[in-house]
């Protein structure tokens, strides 16, 4: 088992080291900084935080008015009240006035698991990425956040940044260097591709070595920026090993696999199983046990990359 690092200890830690290299950078809390760890930024700048209280459609109209002012704001709550509550706000401030704010999402997917399926954020990545003018980054462990975060801050535009509750598998090294909008190439092969974002990348991986004991060799593309999809990635996956699988924890309507979908049909048509969680909502419960019992357990992954290469032999 890899190393597990607190995605929001991470995620506190980056935030205040970006506040030093950023000074433009201003951090906004609907009153969750202790739960997303934002608190690190407010000890460190106090003069550059603001709780506005649990009000998220204020939280949003608040950090459009410092965008408009040449801040960068960083704008903290759920990832689920941003596409609920505050989706308004949202839509018309941030992506229709083109605001250059950045909405960071806590307890990501299904990752607030104890406080049961109002709090389970499954649709947010579709309603997100369908809006004009926003981008969807969704880091996969600690070392990629604090990798993303200063292009978050240099980013210009709404952007969705998708962080997890619980404790992250790390799967990359000091090396590692994303870039917003290209997709990671994590291992080669020439059978099947499988697509992952999130705190599903070392699952989709270990489903590579376990379908490679098969006879399968599966590509494995980490796709850290969801909107914009990296087009080029998934149209050379599809041409050149004919069969995908998505894997993300989100529904599996409008997600991860709906935009990759949609490229594969319009440019290169082959089998696309899409791994995640199906058209429900998920239940109060142990956060792995969550993920294994709606849909995106390693051998969930596993069948799909099957019956992907399986469609693609038809």
């Amino acid at each position: 088992m890899a190393e597990l690092v607190n995605a929001r200890l991470a995620y506190g830690k980056a935030l205040v080291e970006l506040g030093r290299t950023h000074p433009e950078v201003v951090v906004l809390s609907a009153d969750v900084s202790n739960s997303d760890y934002s608190f690190m930024f407010a000890e460190a700048y106090p003069d550059r935080f603001f709780n506005v209280g649990i009000a998220e459609p204020s939280l949003v109209d608040i950090a459009v008015g410092f965008a408009y002012s040449g801040k960068i704001p960083f704008a903290n709550t759920f990832a689920v009240f941003f596409a609920t509550r505050a989706i308004e706000m949202v839509h018309t401030h941030c992506c229709y006035g083109k605001a250059n704010v950045k909405l960071m999402g806590a307890y990501a997917g299904l990752s607030d698991s104890f406080d049961g399926p109002t709090h389970n954020s499954i649709t947010d990545i579709a309603m997100m990425r369908s809006l004009p003018n926003m981008t969807v980054v969704v880091p996969s462990d600690a070392i990629s956040l604090r990798k993303l975060l200063p292009q978050v801050a240099d980013w210009r535009g709404a952007l969705f940044f998708r962080i997890c509750r619980n404790e992250v598998e790390t799967i990359h090294d000091e090396k590692y260097a994303p870039v917003i909008g290209k997709a990671d190439v994590l291992r080669e092969g020439g059978d099947l591709t499988i697509i992952a974002t999130g705190i599903l990348v070392p699952r989709a991986l270990r489903a590579a070595e376990l379908v490679a004991k098969k006879g399968l060799k599966a590509r494995v593309l980490e796709m850290h920026t969801v909107k914009p999809l990296d087009n080029e990635a998934v149209i050379k996956a599809a041409r050149q090993t004919g069969a995908i699988v998505t894997v993300e924890e989100h529904s599996i309507i409008g997600g991860l696999g709906g935009a990759v979908a949609e490229v594969v049909g319009e440019e290169a048509p082959v089998p696309v199983m899409r791994v995640g969680l199906g058209d429900r909502f998920a239940e109060t419960g142990p956060y792995d046990a969550i993920l294994d019992r709606y849909g995106m357990s390693l051998e969930d992954i596993e069948q799909a990359a099957e019956a992907a290469v399986k469609g693609k032999r038809k």
